[in-house]
């Protein structure tokens, strides 16, 4: 795995995968949710909705038939933190298919026709969302925990914010977040020294603009509270959530293994205990979110509106024994077993290897050897994962609730 830098700060990370006849190549860009001030909250994912609808040389429709033609995947992701427009395709279709990434990337016009019908596009995906209680939980468990910071803001935006956007403000948003410094052009399979040339050629010239802003990060503070939202639901949605860890921590494996053990797969204590033992739910688990200054411990389940206090006191019980009493030895043994088997595994594709790769240099500006993390994962131990239950687990939560008759 190489990284190289242009001339103009972008990043290329390129890894080779010989035996592969694939490639997947990803534009990240360190632009997300979390950096739109309340004005524009929302424009990071209409961007990324914006880029597939059209260039100077090709409309949505030619876009999307181009890659139908090569047998090619291509897609985009918003996130808190940062954006990727990605593809996969076969690896003599490489050239092509990052010209086309940077077609869109550098020559969308924008066009106010095509903004008007995916505003609308967009409305949708934000009212399917509010209309999948468990998805809107999530969302307004975010808005507990951060009710003044964009951190607690909707990805997606609000119907509000987005009736605003335009070419201009668009244009005006990109000249500040999407420079050089910012990007990292992330490509891994069966990878030729002219295609790396014809990325550099792409990518490795175009300027900073003047408007250009420095990421700065809020350190944003935890609110613990709860929401209640009364819906004509057949389940009741209860989302919980804990302060935790940055992405930057050194406990960040540790965080990851304690997750395992909680609620991250069907040994975890809450599965066991909520759906195996009490049969109480169908879906019960626990996540962690982790961003560059701070992170979430969340736990989410749903049951039957007559049987939300009985999930919600049976969470808490296991949480109070986790407190009380830690984790065992062979929880601890299993999760580091899982954790290191997860991430072997899901090297196995060139897609995750982009991902990965494109993710850690935006984040970190450093590559891991696949020896380098399974030593840390080894590394984990029960003392380590008891302090963060102390210093995670003890805290107020704050709570969102979605259901009928909900208190």
């Amino acid at each position: 795995m190489t990284v190289y830098t242009c001339k103009n700060g972008v990043r290329i990370v390129s890894e080779e995968i010989p035996h592969v006849r694939s490639i997947s190549v990803g534009i990240w860009v360190g632009a997300g949710s979390r950096f739109e001030s309340p004005e524009e909250n929302g424009i990071t994912h209409f961007i990324e909705h914006m880029l597939f609808k059209g260039t100077k040389t090709r409309t949505a429709r030619q876009i999307a038939e181009e890659f139908d033609r090569i047998g090619g995947e291509i897609n985009a992701f918003t996130s808190k933190e940062n954006t990727c427009y990605y593809a996969k395709v076969l690896d003599h279709h490489g050239e092509m298919a990052v010209s086309i990434l940077a077609d869109m990337f550098f020559n969308s016009t924008f066009d106010e026709n095509e903004l008007d019908k995916e505003r609308q596009v967009v409305l949708e995906e934000i009212l399917m969302s509010e209309d999948a209680p468990d998805d809107d939980v999530h969302e307004q468990l975010w808005g507990v925990m951060y009710p003044t910071d964009a951190l607690g803001l909707p990805i997606l935006g609000t119907n509000k914010t987005l009736s605003t956007f335009s070419s201009d403000t668009i244009r005006q948003y990109i000249d500040k977040h999407y420079c050089p410094e910012n990007i990292v052009v992330s490509i891994a399979g069966n990878v030729t020294k002219d295609l790396l040339l014809h990325i550099e050629e792409l990518f490795g010239s175009f300027e900073r603009s003047p408007n250009a802003v420095e990421t700065t990060l809020t350190n944003p503070v935890f609110h613990s509270g709860k929401f209640v939202k009364e819906r004509d639901v057949e389940q009741s949605h209860l989302a919980i959530s804990f302060p935790a860890i940055s992405v930057m921590d050194p406990k960040l494996n540790d965080f990851i293994a304690l997750n395992n053990i909680v609620g991250g797969n069907m040994s975890s204590r809450l599965f066991q205990e909520v759906r195996e033992e009490r049969g109480l739910a169908y879906t019960i688990y626990s996540y962690q979110s982790c961003y560059a200054d701070v992170g979430a411990f969340t736990i989410y389940g749903s049951t039957n509106n007559q049987q939300l206090s009985v999930m919600q006191d049976t969470i808490n019980e296991t949480l109070g024994k986790v407190r009380t009493h830690g984790i065992t030895d062979i929880e601890l043994v299993n999760a580091k077993e899982q954790l290191k088997g997860s991430f072997v595994l899901g090297m196995e594709g060139t897609n995750s290897r982009m991902s990965r790769n494109g993710r850690n240099e935006l984040i970190h500006g450093r590559h891991k050897s696949i020896d380098e993390v399974i030593s840390e994962i080894d590394e984990v131990s029960m003392d380590k994962v008891n302090d963060l239950i102390n210093s995670i687990l003890n805290a107020d939560p704050a709570i969102a609730i979605i259901g009928q008759g909900v208190k």
